[in-house]
């Protein structure tokens, strides 16, 4: 039980990519439906992702157990923490557009969170840019996020 709530390190980054990929078809649909169970199940898979990686998200499970085993297993590893830190920041924008659509029934703030999250999302899964990753750099440039937290993380400018 104790595993279930860490976050893996490293991260596959073809997982990583798949992910970002359903996350964009996901972001779409929502945008073209405007589904209020769409809206809650994006939600809830930047909350299990960013609490335990591809654990308990039904996303990150298709990606890691279905996707990539089907694509031949392949590998290349890169740092979890940054990966997190993406996901909490896709979380908030989530978060952030179910309390529009609840608690103001705003349809239009929120489709503008969700195309946030659909348009980086897609960064990450068409061009391998991962911009929270990027961000995530920086602030440990900046020493915002001690270099502790992620050793490989390290780059010297």
């Amino acid at each position: 039980m104790k595993n279930i709530f860490e976050f893996p390190n490293p991260v596959n980054e073809y997982a990583a990519r798949l992910v970002a990929s359903m996350v964009v078809f996901l972001t779409l649909t929502f945008q073209i439906s405007g589904n209020e169970f769409l809206l809650v199940f994006i939600a809830y898979g930047f909350i299990a992702r960013t609490a335990t990686g591809p654990t308990l998200s039904p996303v990150g499970i298709i990606a890691t157990k279905g996707l990539v085993p089907l694509l031949g297993n392949p590998t290349k590893l890169v740092p979890g923490p940054p990966k997190r830190f993406a996901q909490l920041i896709g979380l908030v924008f989530t978060s952030s557009a179910l309390i529009s659509y609840f608690a103001f029934d705003s349809i239009t703030v929120t489709r503008y969170l969700i195309g946030t999250v659909g348009f980086f999302a897609s960064l990450e899964a068409f061009l391998g840019f991962c911009a929270g990753c990027y961000v995530f750099g920086w602030l440990m440039r900046f020493g915002v996020i001690p270099q502790s937290i992620c050793q490989s993380c390290t780059v010297d400018y």
